[in-house]
């Protein structure tokens, strides 16, 4: 086993702490959650009693942040989104993308409760909770030339219909998420262990995992980036994909001294299976949806050049400001840095959870320090007490 000095170890293992709680702080509280559960359902039962026939076999599920238990709130707003998709699976291409959006918008038109929420988008309907959230509804049907079960949803002008997978594409990342690292200190962020599932609400709570983390670390990286440039930040789909990929290829080739350098080394390796090819002297980017055919996630960056530089300078800042986080001393410092990162209210959150356990441990004389964990609030063998100068400060 490869020496870790007891103190940087230490030092990462905070570092661990304050960013599980930063992403913590930026999830549902449970009373959003709940409240975000009911109208999911209660749209789900509106559009499944609907008396046109097109309806007739309609599903309802999570797609998105929210299905992969992923979600970031927005910066400086109240309201976060719920993606929705309605997938009617006895319809075939010969239906117009526009007949089956206009369906499932009638039919919410004519519910006394969805009326007054109802905006129309380009290629979805949108149901408006004031200060709440907006959940979008995004008609499909299935894909025959998918050899995954993938499915069509409409393009932006609602005449044709293009490749997607939501569902395929949540099992391969929760098939990633699963995957076990090989951490010589183990302290901190773990794998996810639940069983996975399609249909049910996700359920509330409960230690994410570090490929979770590193995806809202990201967004809200991103976020807090371009608060002033919303038009260029990088999609939160394409962040997703290759963080997943990454974490794929970091944890089967790779061993680690903890989370933390797993982490950061997910994070550098993010754009590496991003496609460049040269066409008549110009670059052009590909990002597969590698559970159906044909959906380039960066298609957007073929037309707007300027997005993918937007994306590699978001990713090369990203990868600076986390770096500076292990050599960061001092509370107040930490706590600044953690600000310009992910913004006000998150880093308050994580400083005042972080300054709470460990003075809470130092009175009852539970702050251990182990060479092979870190910093813990249990007696655990060939551990030391912390002396209290010594807990992301000097380092005398």
């Amino acid at each position: 086993m490869n020496y870790v000095d007891p103190k940087l170890g230490a030092r990462r293992a905070q570092i661990v702490e304050v960013l599980e709680t930063v992403c913590e702080s930026l999830e549902l509280s449970p009373s959003q959650f709940a409240m975000a559960k009911q109208r999911y359902e209660g749209v789900g039962a509106c559009l499944a009693g609907s008396s046109d026939p097109m309806l007739r076999a309609i599903a309802i599920y999570l797609q998105g942040s929210t299905a992969l238990r992923t979600t970031v709130k927005p910066v400086g707003v109240n309201e976060h989104d719920v993606d929705l998709v309605a997938h009617v699976r006895d319809l075939d291409i010969q239906i117009s993308p526009s007949a089956l959006k206009k369906a499932i918008g009638d039919c919410l038109r004519d519910n006394g409760n969805y009326a007054p929420l109802l905006e129309e988008m380009p290629r979805c309907w949108r149901l408006n909770y004031a200060n709440e959230f907006h959940m979008d509804i995004t008609p499909s049907i299935p894909n025959p030339g998918c050899a995954h079960g993938g499915e069509l949803v409409p393009d932006k002008t609602l005449r044709e219909w293009k490749a997607s997978n939501p569902k395929g594409y949540k099992h391969l990342f929760e098939r990633r998420a699963k995957l076990l690292p090989v951490i010589r200190m183990r302290k901190g962020i773990a794998a996810d262990s639940a069983e996975a599932s399609i249909e049910p609400y996700p359920e509330a709570g409960g230690f994410k995992g570090i490929l979770r983390r590193t995806v809202q670390i990201g967004k809200r990286h991103r976020d807090i980036m371009f608060v002033d440039n919303l038009d260029l930040a990088p999609l939160s789909v394409i962040i997703t994909t290759l963080t997943s990929r990454s974490y794929e290829w970091c944890v089967t080739q790779r061993e680690y001294d903890s989370e933390l350098d797993l982490l950061f080394d997910v994070i550098r390796h993010i754009p590496d299976t991003i496609e460049v090819r040269q066409i008549h002297g110009r670059e052009y980017w590909f990002i597969w949806n590698e559970t159906t055919v044909g959906e380039n996630f960066a298609e957007k960056w073929n037309r707007q050049p300027a997005r993918a530089e937007a994306f590699f300078r978001w990713h090369a800042r990203l990868c600076t400001d986390l770096a500076g986080l292990e050599a960061v001393r001092g509370f107040d410092r930490l706590g600044d840095i953690l600000k310009s990162l992910f913004g006000p209210r998150p880093a308050t959150a994580a400083m005042d959870s972080l300054t709470e356990r460990v003075s809470t441990a130092r009175r009852t004389g539970n702050l251990r320090l182990s060479p092979r964990i870190g910093l813990g609030v249990a007696v655990v063998p060939a551990s030391t007490s912390v002396r209290a100068n010594t807990f992301f400060g000097s380092d005398r």
